[in-house]
């Protein structure tokens, strides 16, 4: 089996390792306007800087709708794009792969920033910014606002959309493109039974509710061609009985490399309020799992994975390919330096201005 610091190769893009940056949202355009700013230069700069093999960004809107909240990120204009740019060069100045994560979030849009609004909840207000949400169905997510349901037009203008913004981020200098389709965004709630009661071609059977994002999946391999890697992170299970689970994961995992996708980001949960979730380390290491000898597909995991020998236990067993950190990340950027010291493996790419900084 590889291990964690094997470096890991798609489409001739090689990470130098298999300790990802995952994407996590940040809620830092505070004047709305989509681009990104100097705190997600530095944020995402100190992953680079701390080893990770590919730095993804945060689910970054394809179009101003499908912002998760007004202060999101975006790539849906040109302005957008050229901000992205110097971000992208550090990123690859430091040795790591910049990966964007390319999302809309249907009904959960427009909702109220997770930091600094904590007494606000459901739907931001047109007075406050805020609009109104699109979802594959007329079924409000938990106390947000009933969203407008797509109609073919609206489906058509969300493939063109996500295509353009394809076309954007390798224009920008990315080399990898992560399609969302997990946590309750708008690619899962067409793939899940619980957010899409469609009666038309994207509605009902599993072929017509992964129609979307397989459109998609096309879209964007036809676009940027045969040179740049294509991910989808799914949501593993709705964790709900009637649901979304990890054998429909699986299924259209493999009809989405049919498509042209190449690597599968493995999460779960967030297409619904109310539901309890096990958490224990590693937790949803085993959808991961599921998916990659199910489907016969290369993954990564993520899900409270927190120390180096457990990274490595996951993908030298066979669990994953590559682990995807978050929240560890945000502890201590510099966590695969850390590992690499800790489980012995020797590396040579430690910044040379931290060089004085190496274990002994």
């Amino acid at each position: 089996m590889p291990s964690l610091f094997d470096p890991f190769t798609l489409r001739g893009v090689t990470a130098r390792n298999r300790i990802w940056t995952s994407p996590m949202c940040q809620y830092s355009v505070f004047d709305h306007s989509g681009i990104p700013q100097t705190w997600h230069l530095v944020h995402l700069g100190s992953f680079a800087t701390g080893g990770s093999g590919i730095v993804f960004t945060e689910a970054t809107a394809v179009n101003p709708e499908g912002r998760i909240s007004p202060r999101d990120t975006g790539i849906w204009t040109d302005e957008q794009a050229e901000a992205w740019r110097p971000i992208v060069e550090f990123i690859e100045g430091q040795g790591a792969v910049a990966g964007i994560q390319l999302a809309h979030a249907g009904r959960k849009a427009s909702s109220w920033p997770a930091w600094g609004f904590e007494d606000r909840h459901g739907t931001v207000p047109e007075s406050e910014g805020g609009w109104r949400a699109v979802a594959p169905s007329a079924i409000a997510f938990g106390d947000f606002d009933t969203p407008q349901e797509l109609d073919l037009a609206g489906i058509d203008g969300i493939v063109a959309d996500f295509r353009a913004a394809a076309r954007r981020s390798v224009d920008a200098g990315f080399r990898i493109l992560e399609l969302h389709a997990a946590h309750g965004y708008l690619l899962h709630q067409f793939l899940s039974p619980i957010a899409n009661r469609r009666e038309d071609e994207y509605g009902g059977s599993l072929e017509n509710r992964a129609r979307l994002l397989l459109r998609i999946v096309s879209a964007v391999r036809e676009e940027v061609g045969d040179g740049v890697p294509v991910f989808v992170r799914f949501s593993g299970s709705d964790w709900t009985p009637g649901g979304w689970d990890e054998q429909q994961t699986a299924t259209v995992a493999g009809w989405a490399q049919e498509a042209g996708a190449d690597f599968f980001d493995i999460s779960s949960g967030g297409i619904q309020t109310g539901i309890r979730i096990p958490l224990e380390p590693g937790y949803q290491v085993p959808f991961a799992e599921h998916v990659r000898s199910s489907a016969e597909v290369d993954v990564s995991a993520v899900g409270l994975i927190t120390t180096p020998q457990q990274a490595a236990d996951i993908v030298e067993n066979g669990s994953a390919d590559a682990v995807m950190l978050a929240r560890e990340l945000l502890r201590d950027p510099h966590f695969p330096l850390r590992a690499a010291h800790e489980l012995g493996v020797p590396i040579d790419y430690w910044p040379p201005q931290y060089l004085r900084a190496v274990w002994r």
